[in-house]
């Protein structure tokens, strides 16, 4: 079965954000556009070349009212030792969720059990706490999080303009498509 227009399941995290210790819930993302960040592990390969883009993105995300959620694995401990430690990672100012008892990987289906690790998951929820978009993928296999940033500027306004969608590379601004019967097999 598809998350894709699911409700986000009630979970309880601790992440390490901004030198402190926080509690995130499925209530935090609610108000608000959110996009969680899956991430195998903690002091690996790929996953700070990531963390680094979104950090270099986040301005961005934070002008159109969206939080990014790194989670590993991993504890929030480990994150704060991974944020002071790295370069790339200590970039980030944005939540770090720890989840070393797999609610959350189980929960969004990026588990994998024989590991213990996250598989690459982006989930893009909408301020109801309703996942709009999602990707999973191969651990080698490292994202461009200006492809989420160009998923969640289309679900946000695929939101703010019912009956609209948004055809193959749209980017803001934009034109869009109104489906109608006059449309098929004229594109």
């Amino acid at each position: 079965m598809s998350l894709i227009n699911t409700q986000v399941q009630p979970f309880t995290a601790n992440a390490f954000h901004n030198g402190e210790f926080i509690q995130v819930t499925e209530q935090s993302l609610k108000g608000k556009w959110s996009v969680l960040i899956f991430m195998p592990a903690a002091f690996t390969f790929n996953c700070p070349t990531e963390i680094e883009d979104a950090a270099n993105n986040y301005a961005e995300f934070q002008k159109v009212g969206a939080e990014v959620y790194i989670v590993t694995t991993d504890t929030h401990f480990s994150h704060k030792v991974w944020h002071e430690t790295s370069p790339a990672v200590g970039k980030a100012q944005f939540p770090l969720i720890g989840d070393p008892t797999h609610q959350l990987t189980n929960a969004f289906g990026v588990h994998i059990a024989e590991e213990g690790l996250a598989l690459r998951g982006t989930f893009v929820i909408n301020p109801d706490g309703v996942i709009k978009t999602l990707e999973i993928h191969s651990n080698e296999i490292a994202r461009d999080v200006s492809e989420t940033l160009r998923k969640l500027k289309a679900a946000q306004y695929t939101a703010a303009n019912p009956g609209q969608v948004c055809p193959a590379k749209w980017k803001e601004g934009e034109k869009t498509l109104a489906p109608s019967l006059d449309l098929v097999g004229k594109i």
